[in-house]
């Protein structure tokens, strides 16, 4: 059994207009997500964000918009995951962030965890996208960026 922690960060990267970055994982292909990642040792939640989107897209996240959400959800972790958390560990609590961008940008992947990333209307990433409060949080991102829907 792992270690990792349940407690985790979903990061939206986004640009002003509504454009979303979606990683593709690589050990599950045509799994697509947001930033995502557990919380190491005692790390702040804010840290474990810019941490996360530093090791999953090379972008330093000091140099933009990181906003806490204020949202948190408890979901079961899917069964092909639960090796890496201790043993009887079912469920996760993630912590939704968002990271405004001015525009969309190329990024660097970490090659062990993501094969591919696209830029698309926050719309199309919400359908694309395999966890449900993944597409949750992209069908908020109009209201928050104040776009008509």
């Amino acid at each position: 059994m792992g270690s990792k922690q349940p407690v985790s960060v979903l990061v939206v990267i986004h640009s002003r207009n509504g454009q979303v970055l979606l990683l593709e994982r690589a050990d599950k292909p045509g799994y697509w997500q947001s930033v995502t990642g557990s919380r190491e040792g005692d790390e702040d939640l804010i840290d474990t964000a810019r941490r996360e989107v530093a090791e999953e897209t090379g972008l330093d996240a000091s140099r933009f918009e990181l906003s806490d959400w204020q949202i948190v959800n408890r979901y079961e972790i899917y069964a092909h995951w639960r090796h890496r958390y201790q043993e009887g560990v079912t469920h996760n609590d993630e912590h939704v962030f968002g990271l405004m961008l001015d525009e969309p940008c190329q990024v660097t992947l970490a090659p062990r965890e993501h094969l591919g990333y696209r830029w698309m209307p926050w719309n199309q990433a919400a359908e694309r996208v395999f966890s449900p409060s993944n597409a949750e949080a992209l069908r908020m991102l109009p209201q928050r960026l104040g776009l008509t829907a």
